[in-house]
């Protein structure tokens, strides 16, 4: 087009410049004016109707285009609004990941202190264990007789206090005295000396036998079927052995009778006949009161000891006959009364205190050993300066 406009500009200047053409040339000239001028205005024309298409076009794209910014837009704030959720979701996420990190770290700070006191406490044992080891194996062998000494003296003591076992008590201290002797150590003497004294003790005093008392009603325990009921009963049921009519004889009868059927003279009145179950319940008592005067001799109770001696005593006078059997009964009771299951003990607890504390018995000694080292040195100096 711009090429069109040139050559009809060109046919204008050839038409205004002077020529010396013929008038038919002239009218050859004003048909080209003409026909350029139709080219210009279909130029024009055509030229309008591009711009006005142009300008259809760009309204169409500008409308076109503010429609897809629009949408574009719409989908931009949706965006963002969908971007916004996720990052207020993946802050909440954050903050319960936070949460629980800090959690699982104050969970394992707490185990890791609880397993550090553990292990601390543990250690600490096996330190203390440890030592207590080397503290064994770094013992001499007078170290090991003290220590058997001070068992000795706690089993003495123990025998005593809790059983009353006076022989058992007296071999303890003599024993721990021979370990003392033996361990050769200084500081034991004044334990020695203390020891002799409870022995000496020990050796006034007069305990009952108590193995020998219980052995005495668990014999007389065993007598009790043999005691004689004061008042006849209905006897165990005998099985009598048939004889065959052939072998018997009035004699035999006679014999076998005389080994069924018990006569015996009563010299009181007697107003019933006991049932066999009442019988047994009398041997029964008896012997529930035995058991009540092995009880109070274990736990050397005298006070029940006697009451039930006394109670036995008279449940056999009023419920057995007095024959020989009842009487060997009464007389075993009867000594019994005699003895007296508690006794005063002294107290043997002193040596052994000592003995525990033989740390401090041992500076005491060697105090006074350098004391009598320094006095012998003094005296030996003084003749010397003289």
């Amino acid at each position: 087009m711009a090429e069109l406009i040139e050559s009809v500009e060109q046919q204008i200047i050839v038409e205004q410049q002077p020529t010396k053409e013929t008038s038919q040339e002239v009218k050859h000239s004003r048909s080209g004016f003409w026909f350029g001028l139709i080219i210009l205005l279909v130029i024009a024309i055509v030229t309008g109707a591009g711009y006005y298409f142009l300008s259809q076009l760009r309204d169409k794209q500008e409308g076109l285009g503010g429609e897809v910014k629009g949408a574009v837009s719409q989908q931009i704030s949706d965006y963002q609004s969908q971007l916004a959720a996720i990052q207020s979701q993946l802050a909440a996420v954050q903050t319960e990941v936070g949460n629980k990190e800090a959690h699982f770290n104050n969970t394992v700070t707490d185990f890791s202190k609880l397993h550090g006191e553990k292990l601390d406490a543990t250690r600490k044992e096996l330190l203390e264990e440890i030592q207590k080891l080397q503290r064994q194996l770094g013992k001499t062998r007078g170290d090991w007789l003290l220590a058997d000494a001070e068992y000795l003296l706690s089993v003495a003591n123990q025998r005593l206090l809790l059983m009353g076992d006076v022989n058992t008590t007296m071999e303890a201290l003599e024993a721990a005295d021979q370990r003392l002797r033996e361990s050769g150590d200084a500081a034991a003497y004044k334990v020695r000396e203390q020891l002799a004294k409870d022995i000496s003790a020990m050796s006034k005093i007069n305990a009952a036998d108590i193995v020998g008392v219980y052995a005495d009603l668990q014999n007389l325990e065993s007598q009790v079927d043999s005691l004689t009921l004061l008042l006849p009963y209905a006897g165990k049921n005998e099985t009598v052995k048939t004889v065959p009519e052939a072998k018997k004889d009035p004699k035999d009868l006679i014999g076998q009778l005389e080994t069924m059927v018990t006569i015996r003279h009563v010299q009181q009145h007697v107003d019933e006949i006991l049932t066999p179950e009442q019988a047994q319940f009398i041997r029964e008592q008896l012997r529930v009161k035995l058991e009540i005067i092995k009880i109070a001799l274990v736990q050397q109770n005298d006070d029940l000891f006697q009451k039930s001696l006394a109670d036995t005593q008279k449940w056999i006078l009023g419920n057995f006959a007095k024959e020989k059997e009842a009487n060997h009964f009464l007389a075993a009771l009867e000594k019994l009364t005699d003895v007296r299951i508690r006794t005063q003990f002294p107290d043997i607890s002193l040596s052994l205190k000592m003995l525990r504390d033989i740390t401090k018995l041992r500076i005491e000694t060697d105090k006074a050993l350098s004391n009598t080292s320094a006095v012998k040195t003094e005296n030996e100096t003084a003749p010397a300066q003289q």
